[in-house]
């Protein structure tokens, strides 16, 4: 078997004027996952109003091929609440929303955007990175250094 061609692709942290790659990302996924185009004429402004929200807090990365963003994932940050002899409050992140466009997958591209976050993680010092992976992306986070987590719980609406 051979390795698969790894793909050049520049990757950097996504800035406000990146916003629209990144929302254009965000719909061609959810099309992706539905089968079919999503009418939405609202979208657009709602990820603006959100991102505006959002973006102290969250640090986006985008792949870009030729010029084209191809593929996105993002971290929330979470600072823990100080305690009595740190010196600093410690961080955690969750990460959210890894996406690589179909044509672009299988080149390496997914596995450099993931360590572009976990480099940035790690940096940062952050005391745990966690996702909540679908059953088809679980290979990927294992090969990329995650492993199944007992420690945490959940609560879905209705319990």
């Amino acid at each position: 078997m051979t390795d698969p061609v790894i793909e050049p692709a520049e990757i950097r942290v996504a800035g406000w004027d990146e916003r629209h790659d990144v929302a254009a990302l965000r719909r061609a996924w959810t099309e992706e996952n539905a089968g079919h185009p999503v009418e939405d004429d609202d979208f657009t402004g709602r990820f603006e109003e959100w991102l505006e929200r959002e973006q102290d807090q969250r640090v986006t990365w985008l792949g870009y091929v030729d010029g084209v963003a191809v593929a996105m994932v993002n971290l929330l940050v979470f600072t823990r609440m100080p305690r009595p002899g740190e010196s600093a409050p410690t961080q955690w992140g969750y990460l959210a929303n890894c996406y690589v466009l179909p044509e672009h997958r299988n080149g390496g591209l997914g596995g450099r955007m993931l360590d572009a976050l976990t480099a940035y993680a790690d940096e940062q010092g952050f005391v745990r990175v966690v996702l909540s992976p679908s059953p088809r992306s679980v290979p990927f986070y294992l090969r990329g250094g995650f492993e199944p987590a007992t420690s945490l719980m959940v609560r879905l609406p209705g319990s």
